[in-house]
């Protein structure tokens, strides 16, 4: 699949983690749900996080391989809430994202779960089980 297909898949299966996760720790307020929805989801924390992935040598050759598909797919549009370069590494993380679902990698996927959750949980301090 190419970078474009990957990040749009990946890019679902990350907002449906996202959003499971929030309400299984008891968030049921509209307002409180998007709010910290959009601290997981938005294109510069992605961004982060995969800068952190990079840094770390967290993914392996075919997945930096998925993640490079992914970042240089030329889109025709940009968000207005980020930049070219942001927008790529998240778009980037997305098809990451995408290849471990499409790949049927439960575990890598879980995995990588646990890693952006921890990574957003100790870069805002304010997310906590309830």
């Amino acid at each position: 699949m190419n970078g474009s297909v990957l990040a749009f898949v990946g890019d679902a299966v990350m907002a449906l983690y996202v959003k499971t996760y929030l309400v299984s720790s008891g968030y049921t307020k509209s307002k409180e749900l998007q709010q910290l929805s959009e601290l997981f989801l938005s294109a510069s924390a992605q961004a982060d996080f995969a800068k952190h992935c990079l840094e770390q040598g967290i993914f392996k050759e075919n997945v930096l391989d998925a993640f490079y598909r992914g970042r240089n797919h030329k889109s025709g549009t940009i968000p207005k809430n980020s930049d070219v370069t942001t927008y790529r590494l998240a778009t980037g993380l997305e098809a990451v994202w995408g290849y471990y679902y499409t790949n049927q990698e439960t575990l890598a996927l879980e995995q990588i779960w646990e890693t952006y959750k921890t990574f957003i949980k100790e870069k805002h301090e304010t997310i906590s089980l309830r």
